[in-house]
């Protein structure tokens, strides 16, 4: 799908493209389905890098054991989590890039960030923080300012507060760099909650 000069303009008319977006069909594994969830409340983006299976099946962002342990992050539940339009969530690539042969999921496209992100991110002026979930969103959203890699990117957070927040996936496969960066849970996730509740308040 291409941009037409006569596309719908404002935060509804992107999302519509969005949507019906096809420009990874014959490309990926799958039909394309977009999943994207914001609004013009929108005050807290969640940028992660791309739908999994399980997302790609249910058509909503986080419906997996990821979206548990981001909730946890967070501290909102599932309600607010889908229920508060002040919250948002539009990762790096819009549909399920597909699975690995070694289990995992490709890297999202950079097309769709490219077709996409400009556009969608004009139309939300309310945001007031970026979580950058997984490096290959932290490395799109900050170019030449990520450090050399996830971990000293995360652990460099208070370069990036108070507008971004880069966050590791909250994926099961992330358990073992969880323990074995403690510094994590103990700093970065109490500043986390903490602006969460001043911005749902």
């Amino acid at each position: 799908m291409t941009i037409s000069s006569e596309s719908e303009t404002g935060l509804d008319g992107v999302l519509a493209e969005i949507r019906a977006c096809r420009a990874c069909l014959g490309l990926l594994p799958h039909a394309p389905r977009p999943v994207v969830m914001v609004t013009p409340q929108t005050r807290l983006l969640i940028c992660g890098q791309a739908p999994g299976r399980r997302v790609h099946e249910s058509g909503l962002p986080f419906t997996d054991p990821s979206g548990v342990r981001l909730r946890d992050w967070l501290g909102v539940d599932e309600a607010t989590f889908y229920g508060d339009p002040r919250i948002g969530v539009a990762a790096q690539a819009f549909c399920f890039p597909g699975t690995d042969p070694k289990g995992g999921d490709y890297p999202p496209p950079r097309r769709c960030a490219e077709l996409w992100r400009p556009r969608l991110l004009a139309e939300l002026p309310k945001v007031e923080l970026t979580l950058l979930v997984g490096g290959y969103a932290q490395e799109w959203a900050l170019g030449d300012r990520a450090k050399a890699g996830m971990t000293e990117t995360v652990r460099a957070w208070r370069d990036y507060a108070p507008a971004i927040l880069p966050l590791p996936h909250p994926s099961w496969r992330n358990t073992a760099w969880l323990k074995k960066n403690p510094w994590f849970e103990a700093e970065v996730l109490p500043y986390l909650r903490e602006r969460v509740r001043e911005m749902l308040a």
